[in-house]
This record gives structure tokens, sequence and C-alpha cells, in this order.
């Protein structure tokens, strides 16, 4: 039986040619990196259903954080693994909440205004089985361009059904022409700058009559208005309850999940008030460490869907949803 089972091997293995020298080492040429799967991912909330739209990822200089070394920055990063060679990884991400009744966008991304490394939330959504015209609110965290620009395109509105609301803080703080003269000087380009990119965003919208703000205390589609001011004057979240949790659309609060989840103290030089921008990012961290909403974060990575965890109460821990297929 040893012996069949042999010469069983041996015409078997004689079947196939042998390998030359050359063939063995042969390596295959590296394809330069492609386009990722389309960037949308989707999670239950109860009987809500949200989508994760990514509008692409950035890269931020180490320089940007307030109050801490570079040398420390390159710790952090290295600590977790990241990238440290082209900066600090950001992501550009926005939320659509499917209610059942209605179809409500949380922020839109950057559309062009960042150049073309971003702009793919509409893409996204489509890719996902949406249409924009199905969205019929828009809620904006604050009205910086990367979360105001995707709303429209050379003057034609994306989502041409909808109603776009934010905070009547960050509408006077960027709409009134009195506004710059409150600025130092050397802060006056770029401020008018950015609010040139927000009327071209908001204007399709305006001329319908489908761009309105609300006051604290307020509520937009069963959204609770949360006042998180500091990145921007008018910033606010958005809370939103279901029969088994709570999720908070949390916008600007963080930008990264390495260094301002190590050190949440750590402002960042897009924060117009640093000081009331830290504020609130560690009363909102300690509220959702100690309750455990689920957190949907339009600059941590992608899907930015999961929970804060602390084990101290002085630095925190990004926990993102586990993949469900």
């Amino acid at each position: 039986m040893k012996r069949t089972v042999l010469l069983l091997s041996v015409s078997f293995l004689s079947s196939f040619p042998l390998l030359s020298h050359a063939e063995k080492t042969k390596t295959l040429p590296i394809i330069e990196q492609q386009k990722q799967v389309a960037g949308f991912y989707q999670h239950q909330v109860g009987d809500l259903q949200i989508t994760a739209l990514l509008d692409g990822t950035n890269f931020m200089s180490p320089k940007l954080f307030k109050d801490i070394s570079q040398q420390q920055v390159q710790q952090i990063l290295k600590k977790y693994y990241a990238d440290q060679d082209k900066g600090v990884q950001t992501s550009i991400n926005a939320f659509l909440v499917n209610t059942g009744k209605s179809l409500i966008l949380v922020d839109s991304g950057a559309a062009s205004c960042f150049g073309a490394h971003l702009g793919s939330v509409l893409t996204n959504l489509k890719a996902s089985g949406y249409q924009p015209e199905q969205v019929d609110t828009i809620l904006l965290t604050h009205l910086h361009p990367d979360h105001v620009c995707g709303i429209s395109n050379n003057g034609v509105a994306n989502f041409p059904n909808a109603t776009v609301y934010v905070s009547d803080d960050e509408a006077k703080y960027w709409l009134d022409p009195k506004q710059v003269a409150k600025l130092p000087k050397e802060k006056q380009a770029n401020y008018l700058g950015t609010v040139e990119k927000i009327k071209q965003a908001i204007a399709p919208y305006q001329a319908k009559q489908r761009f309105k703000t609300y006051k604290l205390g307020d509520d937009i589609q069963g959204f609770k208005v949360i006042n998180t001011a500091g990145h921007t004057p008018g910033h606010f979240s958005y809370e939103l309850k279901t029969k088994s949790e709570s999720i908070v659309f949390i916008g600007d609060i963080v930008h990264s999940h390495t260094v301002q989840f190590d050190r949440p103290e750590t402002a960042i030089e897009y924060d117009i008030d640093p000081k009331k921008a830290v504020e609130t990012r560690l009363k909102q961290f300690a509220n959702f460490a100690k309750n455990g909403q689920t957190i949907a974060a339009p600059h941590l990575p992608f899907p930015g869907i999961g929970h804060i965890y602390s084990a101290d109460g002085k630095s925190y821990q990004w926990i993102p949803i586990h993949f469900k297929d």
C-alpha cells in the first residue's frame, strides 16, 4: 500500500513542469492604488437607518494643534500606528438619516471647496441607494466650507427639495456684513474668503426661502439641538433619541482621533474661540463617556460612528462601531 501511494505521488508530480529559477523569483508589478470602494456605511439605530457618507480624507499639519509640542504629537501618532510623515489624518464625513418619514442630511462635505481629493458625498449618497431629490432636510452643525459647500454646485442646489437649517448665532457671525470690522486685521482676509464660499453654497436655498435658522431649545424633525459653541460662535450638535439608544451628531468638537483623544485640552488653529472649544470638548467627552451615547463625527475615521470611553476621566479613547455586513 505504501509503495502504491509513492508511485501515485511521483506520477502526480511529474505531470507539472519544473519551474526555472527566473520563474520562481518572478514578482508581480505593484499596481498604483485604485480608488477605494464606494464610501458609504449603513448603520441601524433602533428603527432608524443612518448612512455614513465619506467625502474624503485629509492630512493636517501637526503645527495646527495648540499648546502641544511637535515631539508630543509625533509620540501620540506613533502610539496609534498612524502615518507620521504626511501629518495628522482626518476624515470628512456626512450622515444621512432615514426616519421612515423624512430623509435628513447632517452636514454635506466640502464639494470642490478644498480640492479634488474631497467632494464625494453626493456620489456616495447615490451609491448607497438614495437620490438627492429625496433629502428634505439638511442640518448643518456650522458653516465652515467643509460642511456647507456640498449643498450646491455652481449656483444650483444639489438637494432641490431640502430646507437647510443652521443656528441663528452661526448665521449672524458669517452673514452679518458688520462682523468683519470686529476682527483683527490679519484675520479679515481669511474670514471674507470663507464668507464668500458660504454665500455661494447657500444662495440657491435662500432664493427659494429654504434657508432657515433656529435657536437653542428648538426641535427640528425630532432632533434636539445642543449648543457646542467654541469651534465657531454658533456651532451646534444634534441629538436624536430612539427607543433603544441616543445618537449625537457632534460636528467639529474634535478633529483628531489620536491627538485630541489623548490630549483633549489641545485646541486646533481652526477654532475661533480655542478656550471655549476646549471647554466644550471636555464637557461633552465626559458626558459621552459616562452615558454611552452613540457618536457620529464628521472628522473621525470613516464611518465616524462609535463611542467614547475613558478609564481615568482625563484621556479618552475612540471605540468605532463593529463592522456588520
